[in-house]
């Protein structure tokens, strides 16, 4: 890797886990700041709009924008501005996220052109999951801010929407569009708002699949850090490798200052 012109950034298990610091990370974004290089925090988050990531992500130690945040869905709103700008949509997600969909049209009823899912919790019920199941059997389309099976929580790993696309995929006969990470779409998204090629990046996160290989496919360098949802085993099945794997976040800065 050369040095990067642009660097972005998970959250959910490498800079935090459970909104709580992890050791190291605050310096570390301090010493990323100091060398001049855009960062963006990129997330597939669907329970918080980036306003509250940014503001949870002060009040723990990073003094962050909102501006710096990039959400799965923001993203969503932007594809569903240029290639769905009049669907209604069916929203399926835990969490007040209404100010990053901002024209997006939300509807309850039967009505739905699209059934947009997001992150599981309690708020994403039986009756809810079937309703979006019955719109996607009448032919609405079924477009997902993430596909994540789990994330890391204080308590440990909890399961997360990727499990419930796959039972609607199978029982409705569909396929999901993702806009989260790891689609070109949200990586280009990211680096369009920088005015940055992929090759002058670098993308840091804790998830193989969903961060570093969704990153390198779009030409995006990879960096995997060992904290958060990182498993040893993951990384030995992957289909791919990351350019580099370090112990965590805190190992950063000294990995781009040994780049030319």
């Amino acid at each position: 890797m050369s040095r990067p012109r642009a660097l972005l950034c998970d959250i959910d298990g490498v800079l935090t886990v459970s909104w709580q610091a992890l050791p190291g990370a605050v310096e570390a974004i301090t010493e990323m700041r100091a060398t001049g290089i855009p960062l963006v925090f990129v997330t597939n988050t669907t329970s918080a709009t980036r306003a509250m990531v940014a503001t949870r992500l002060t009040d723990a130690g990073f003094r962050v924008d909102p501006e710096e945040v990039f959400t799965a869905p923001r993203a969503a709103a932007g594809y569903l501005a240029a290639h769905r700008p009049n669907a209604r949509c069916l929203l399926v997600n835990h969490g007040e996220v209404g100010e990053d969909l901002a024209g997006v049209a939300l509807t309850k009823g039967d009505d739905a052109d699209v059934v947009l899912t997001g992150g599981a919790g309690a708020e994403v019920t039986y009756d809810l999951l079937d309703r979006a199941f019955r719109a996607l059997v009448r032919g609405a389309s079924l477009i997902a801010m993430h596909r994540n099976l789990d994330w890391q929580t204080a308590e440990g790993l909890q399961l997360d929407m990727g499990a419930f696309i796959v039972g609607l995929e199978q029982a409705a006969g569909v396929s999901a569009t993702v806009v989260g990470k790891p689609s070109p779409a949200f990586f280009g998204a990211v680096l369009a708002g920088l005015g940055v090629a992929p090759a002058d990046a670098l993308m840091i996160g804790d998830d193989i699949d969903a961060d570093v290989l969704g990153a390198q496919t779009s030409g995006i360098g990879g960096v995997l850090v060992r904290t958060g949802k990182f498993r040893e085993e993951a990384l030995a099945r992957s289909t791919g490798r990351p350019d580099n794997v370090v112990d965590s976040v805190a190992d950063v800065p000294a990995l781009l200052d040994g780049l030319a």
